[in-house]
This record gives structure tokens, C-alpha cells and sequence, in this order.
């Protein structure tokens, strides 16, 4: 056989290859590409053969050549454990970070407990600044009120609106069984002859709806006599004193009895009579509604002996007992 073709074609060493002729035939050409084949499968059975092999590890004294331990292990043995370790190691690191307190040292983790109160906190300061604006409000309507100062007072849904929760996800709709229960009395009331009868109105003083001037405790009561025809109430100082009913001043003054007095014409001949205020809030002809402040209760007068109100009510001019038209 040529020597330059079993150096460049090294299959050609094989000794049964190199009877073959330079020109060969083609049951040849088939015989050596079966043989390269054949040669392949047991180069990777090789691999698979070593990867069965058996060695031995041992552990030596290095002075004396002494053995301390000798292990018997494969390179499939040696790779399960080292997938089986790294599988364990990984495990253990999640369980640690995830159900322990050594994720607190780790960057960008925070204490559950700490978020937890960091969400409370954010929701009290939420709910402190709605209180602070209302109070705020409060004072402001109250100041504008003392002085006669009057605004627009319209609070601003904005200002009260809880932002702590998404109102925009309840979803208001009535279910069908409210929309069948409304359809059934709409058809009920179409077709009832039922109606009812108009009530005459109720004539005189007990037809009205007072409001009650000062909230307090009553220390005189009524007498019809020409020294006390009303109620002294005592309340704390500076308390507002409101309107019983809508009317018309008719009298804003000082006297040396009574001190700061202020009196109301109402509708039906009916009058109150307000004594003894340490300030006038309204003066003689403003119109006044029921249950708006006129004054503030005082103790002004030679005939007061500590600060309270000395309210009166007067029907057809003849004087009425506070006390059975309204509770102080």
C-alpha cells in the first residue's frame, strides 16, 4: 500500500485495510466506511465505559504513608452528589432568606413587621390630616360666625375625601330583585284609589318648631310676675346663643338692668327677648334665621349675678313659660 495514503488517511493503517488495492472496488469503499462507523460506537461507548469505572479514593498520613480512609467512587457517582449537593445547598439558602431574620442583612429586604407599621402609620397620617382640615374648617366658619364675617363655606369634597380607600371600585347598582320590588309598588301605587285627606294646620303657639337658644341648665325658672317673666340658663362662657325662630330684630341695645339685650319679632305676634349677652352679634332690622348665633352669653347688667341667659317668650303679649315649648 502507498505510505502516503495511510499517513494522510489514517484508517488506512488497520491492518485488514491495507490488503486492499489503490483501486478499489466498490464492495471495498462500503467495508471501510462500515469500519469507520463501527470505530465511532466504540470511541463513545469508551466514554460511557469511564464514566462506569471504579476509583478509589484514599486518605494518607503525609509523615507516615499511614491510611486513614479509603472511599470506592465513579464519575456518575461523584456528579449525582455534587447536583444533589448544590440542589440542597440552593434549598437551604431560600429557607433561610424567606422564613428567617437573615434576610433583614440582605440589601433591598425590609422586616414584615416594619412595612406593617409603616402602612399603619401612612393610613393615621392620612386620617390626622383629614382632621386637622375639618377642624380647620370648623374654626374658620366658627370666626366668620362671631365676627359676621360670612363666607362661602362649601366644603370641597376633595377635602374629605378618604383617600385610604378606592371608592371608585364599588360598583352601586341595585340587584334585579330591587329593580322587580320597586316595578311591583310603582304598579301597586298606579292603580290604589287610596289617598289621605289633607290635616288642617295647627293654629297658636304650639305649632311652632323652636330652637333652642342655649344648651344649659336652668337655675330661675318662669314666674309671671313683673320681676322674672322668662328662664335664667347658665352654660359655659362664650357660648353662642342662637335664634329660638326666623324673625326680624327689633332690638339691639344695652340697658343698666338687663345689660346686652336683643329682641326678635316673629311671625303670629310672637316675640323673644334674649338679656344680659356680654356681645351683640346682630343688629336692630337684620333678618335672622332659626337656630343662627345673635349673641354671646355674658354677664352684663346690674341684675346678673354671673354669666348666663335670661331668655323670654312673649305670644300676643301676654308672657309664656319657656320651658313647655322647648328642652334646655
Amino acid at each position: 500500500m502507498d505510505k502516503n495514503l495511510s499517513k494522510n488517511f489514517p484508517y488506512f493503517n488497520i491492518p485488514y485495510l491495507q490488503s486492499f488495492s489503490l483501486k478499489p472496488k466498490y464492495n471495498d469503499i462500503r467495508k471501510l466506511f462500515a469500519l469507520m462507523i463501527k470505530n465511532k460506537r466504540d470511541t463513545n461507548f469508551s466514554l460511557l465505559h469511564k464514566l462506569k469505572n471504579k476509583y478509589r479514593l484514599v486518605i494518607m498520613n503525609d509523615n507516615t504513608f499511614e491510611e486513614k480512609a479509603s472511599f470506592v467512587v465513579t464519575p456518575r457517582s461523584v456528579f449525582v452528589t455534587l447536583v444533589i449537593s448544590a440542589l440542597l445547598l440552593i434549598i437551604g439558602v431560600i429557607y433561610l432568606i424567606a422564613f428567617t431574620s437573615l434576610r433583614e442583612y440582605i440589601p433591598g429586604y425590609a422586616d414584615i413587621n416594619t412595612r406593617r407599621n409603616v402602612i399603619k402609620l401612612l393610613a393615621k397620617t392620612d386620617s390626622l390630616s383629614q382632621e386637622i382640615n375639618a377642624r380647620d374648617l370648623y374654626l374658620d366658619n366658627l370666626k366668620a360666625v362671631l365676627t359676621g364675617n360670612f363666607k362661602d363655606t362649601t366644603i370641597s369634597p376633595e377635602v374629605l375625601k378618604d383617600t385610604s380607600r378606592k371608592f371608585e371600585n364599588i360598583i352601586i347598582k341595585p340587584s334585579e330583585e330591587d329593580l322587580a320590588m320597586r316595578k311591583q309598588i310603582e304598579e301597586e301605587e298606579k292603580n290604589s284609589l287610596y289617598f289621605t285627606e289633607k290635616k288642617t294646620p295647627a293654629t297658636g303657639i304650639s305649632s311652632f318648631f323652636f330652637f333652642v337658644p342655649l344648651n344649659g341648665i336652668v337655675t330661675n325658672q318662669f314666674k309671671a310676675t313683673p320681676d322674672h317673666f322668662g328662664v335664667d340658663i347658665v352654660s359655659q362662657r362664650n357660648e353662642a346663643i342662637k335664634a329660638a325662630l326666623d324673625g326680624t330684630v327689633t332690638l339691639a341695645s344695652w340697658t343698666t338692668d338687663a345689660g346686652n339685650v336683643i329682641q326678635l319679632q316673629h311671625d303670629d305676634n310672637l316675640i323673644t327677648i334674649y338679656k344680659h349677652n356680654s356681645v351683640l352679634l346682630k343688629k336692630a332690622g337684620q333678618r335672622v334665621k332659626a337656630g343662627e348665633p345673635i349673641a354671646i352669653v355674658g354677664d352684663s347688667g346690674e341684675q346678673s349675678s354671673g354669666p348666663h341667659l335670661h331668655f323670654e317668650l312673649w305670644y300676643n303679649g301676654k308672657a309664656m313659660d319657656p320651658q313647655d315649648y322647648m328642652s334646655f
